[in-house]
């Protein structure tokens, strides 16, 4: 492999970036339930629940909607319905209001294990409340501890979370093995009912460890993906682009990126952009990069981790691709009319969202390799 390629491999393929920077994560989202996963399943049990669900018309904007969901819960609490305490502290979760969330989820949390796990991950994050990362592993021991048949949906979950704990040395003492043991027993060799986020940070994880395991990373992104998991469709994409732990598969790489940047995946739109720029795909590359490059820093980031369930940084990687060889185009005038004031706006752009990746790129711009 000539070295530019080994340079873009490198660009590409590690996804946790550089200098041994370790992965940024995130707490996994409360696991269904199985016997009511969310207030819609709720409903099917409560007439009035579903009859509001129905009602769903231009008439109520979403403030109507949630007030009167919350009527139909205070109801449903006056007449002694137990669950009706947690759904209404998921719904203040769910729309934002942690302090409202906390103060429910402590209310109820020595009778309801999904109180417990919630609390576990805004002290751990600092969601309603001063972080402490101390009390959020000590939530999370205690799920996964407990021999209630109702903390079983939540263990898998509480070891991801705690491992990722022993990875990051909050609250507890810093282990990477510790951190492998846990995620390995949430992954639950790939059972789709277990951790499938365990799954994928497993993928992640291998493939930046010293040394790297890549044999063992392409296995468990195969699994997550397999599971649904959208982050690990990406990083199949990027295996086979580049022959890391699986054979070499152009048309694989392609198809996998292709379906995760139809479902969201930022990154795998950034290798998307990257690659109809390199293919000379130029009005294709300009088209695709402009809309990724117009995303807004601010909001759409922490909007789009949240419904995609992919890590911020690497939402932030493909959206900073993007804008540079948005950029790139229209300071050559490659498939746009050239202008060299909104190429200096999207090279910026580029440079706030990932300094390291756009100097990496630049290097490659300075030896006409892009």
């Amino acid at each position: 492999m000539c070295s530019v390629a080994a340079t873009e491999q490198n660009l590409c393929l590690n996804e946790n970036t550089h200098c041994g920077e370790r992965m940024k994560l995130t707490s996994e989202k409360l696991p269904k339930n199985p016997f009511y996963t969310s207030i819609s399943q709720y409903a099917a049990n409560n007439q009035k629940l579903l009859q509001w669900k129905k009602q769903k018309t231009d008439h109520y904007n979403h403030a109507n909607l949630v007030d009167k969901a919350l009527q139909l819960l205070r109801e449903r609490i006056r007449r002694g319905d137990s669950l009706a305490y947690f759904l209404r502290g998921q719904l203040y979760f769910e729309e934002g209001w942690y302090e409202e969330a906390l103060e429910q989820f402590e209310e109820i949390k020595e009778k309801d294990h999904q109180a417990t796990y919630q609390l576990g991950v805004m002290y751990y994050d600092g969601l309603g409340t001063t972080a402490d990362s101390e009390k959020g592993v000590e939530y999370m021991k205690k799920i996964i501890d407990s021999s209630c048949p109702k903390a079983r949906h939540l263990k898998f979950a509480a070891a991801y979370n705690l491992g990722r704990a022993y990875y990051e040395g909050k609250g507890v003492k810093r282990s990477d093995a510790e951190a492998e043991r846990l995620w390995l027993f949430a992954a639950d060799n790939g059972n789709p009912k277990a951790s499938v986020k365990a799954q994928s940070i497993l993928g992640l994880y291998y493939s930046t460890k010293e040394p790297q395991e890549l044999e063992k990373a392409f296995f468990w992104h195969s699994e997550a993906c397999g599971n649904g998991n959208l982050e690990s469709q990406g990083a199949l994409g990027l295996m086979y682009f580049y022959g890391q732990g699986i054979r070499q598969d152009t048309d694989a790489a392609l198809q996998c990126l292709r379906a995760a940047a139809e479902r969201g995946n930022v990154y795998a739109q950034g290798i998307l952009v990257e690659y109809y720029y390199k293919m000379k795909f130029f009005t294709k590359c300009v088209t695709f990069s402009k809309r990724i490059a117009d995303y807004d820093e601010v909001h759409d980031i922490p909007m789009i981790a949240r419904v995609t369930d992919c890590l911020p940084e690497f939402i932030i990687r493909g959206m900073a691709m993007s804008s540079f060889y948005h950029a790139r185009c229209l300071q050559l005038g490659l498939g746009v009319t050239k202008d060299e004031a909104k190429a200096k706006h999207y090279y910026s752009k580029a440079c706030r969202l990932n300094p390291a990746l756009a100097d990496e790129l630049h290097s490659l711009l300075i030896r006409q390799r892009i």
